[in-house]
């Protein structure tokens, strides 16, 4: 598959997934400002908050609390299931509800779980049976229009939301110049991987032309797991392959010793790819540079893939950017409709 090939990735990319990629910056900034214009409701004593979520929309709720990490003086668990955790009781936990679409089984389970526990409660999204809950029981509800970006697509918002709501209800100092430099360092790194570079001088076409055919892992400090996480899903629903992540310090404590008995059959066929971020821990980095000299000394293939920016949230959001037009080369290298849903629909109809 020639990956400068742009008149074939129209005809692969059947609603345009490359657009809402492009657009992933003006998303991130379009949600921030959003959020400071939307109605809020006076929760008064919240000790702790969990973020009721699934898919992309959960990830968006990992990427904030990983923002938030060093500056927040509450707990923020992510909750991705049915029901709510049994300490999910009274109006001191804030349960947000998070789904895109508003439908999410889960999500609605986690909502009536929260309003039978008299937790204080709010809902973030596009509308749906969660948007028309929060309607009838007077539960807060942000309600926003993304302008047509598909649910695999759908990462700033809710994270941009979040970022808005945990501010203004005096949760965190402004973030407001963190985002800016995100967003900034997302257009800058855009200029050297968009679809018109060419593959020679574009990295994110190199790296997803090293991927065909191979089962690739993503290894993440734990600053960086919901990235690690976001890129293996972007590959598994976008090119419709396979893929897992590491997070490390754990990794280094088990999947390390995997190199012990390789095999050399299968390793021809995988990737491994460290990411790293200036905000690593230093002993993270460490880590992260001994587990990848161990894959080496084995043969396995691996590389490396460097965050840029100043602060946490612009080292999430370039990683972030970079995945997402890494997987999509990958699908159009497959030749694989990035926006096609067919099992995850087919399981859908299943569970009626």
């Amino acid at each position: 598959m020639n990956l400068d090939d742009l008149g074939l990735f129209k005809k692969i990319d059947t609603k345009n997934m490359l657009a809402e990629i492009d657009g992933l910056p003006d998303q991130l900034q379009q949600a921030w400002e959003l959020g400071q214009t939307l109605p809020l409701s006076d929760y008064v004593d919240i000790q702790n908050i969990i973020i009721a979520a699934m898919g992309d929309s959960a990830i968006a709720a990992e990427l904030a609390a990983v923002s938030v990490f060093s500056s927040i003086q509450l707990p923020v668990t992510v909750h991705r299931g049915y029901g709510l955790p049994a300490y999910a009781n009274g109006g001191q936990t804030l349960v947000i509800c998070i789904s895109h679409s508003g439908n999410s089984e889960e999500v609605l389970d986690s909502f009536e779980s929260a309003q039978k526990n008299k937790c204080s409660l709010m809902s973030i999204s596009t509308g749906g049976e969660l948007a028309k809950r929060s309607t009838e029981k007077n539960i807060p509800a942000w309600i926003f229009d993304n302008h047509g970006v598909v649910d695999t697509a759908a990462v700033a918002y809710p994270f941009g939301l979040l970022l808005a709501l945990f501010f203004r209800l005096g949760f965190l100092p402004d973030p407001a110049n963190e985002i800016a430099e995100a967003v900034n360092m997302m257009k800058r790194s855009q200029q050297h991987i968009v679809a018109d570079v060419v593959a020679a001088k574009n990295p994110a076409k190199r790296y997803a032309g090293q991927l065909v055919g191979r089962w690739v892992t993503f290894v993440a400090t734990e600053n960086l797991a919901p990235v690690a996480r976001r890129w293996k899903t972007q590959i598994n629903q976008l090119a419709k392959a396979g893929a897992n992540f590491e997070i490390i310090p754990e990794a280094t404590h088990n999947t390390l010793i995997a190199t012990i008995n390789p095999n050399q059959t299968l390793n021809a066929h995988t990737m491994t790819l460290f990411m790293r971020a200036p905000s690593d821990h230093p002993r993270n980095r460490l880590r992260s540079d001994l587990m990848r000299q161990a894959f080496m000394i084995e043969a396995l293939n691996t590389d490396v893939i460097d965050a840029r920016g100043e602060s946490i949230i612009a080292h999430l959001w370039t990683l972030i950017i970079f995945g997402d037009y890494m997987a999509y080369y990958l699908a159009m290298a497959y030749g694989a409709d990035p926006s096609e849903e067919d099992a995850f629909v087919n399981l859908k109809r299943s569970l009626v």
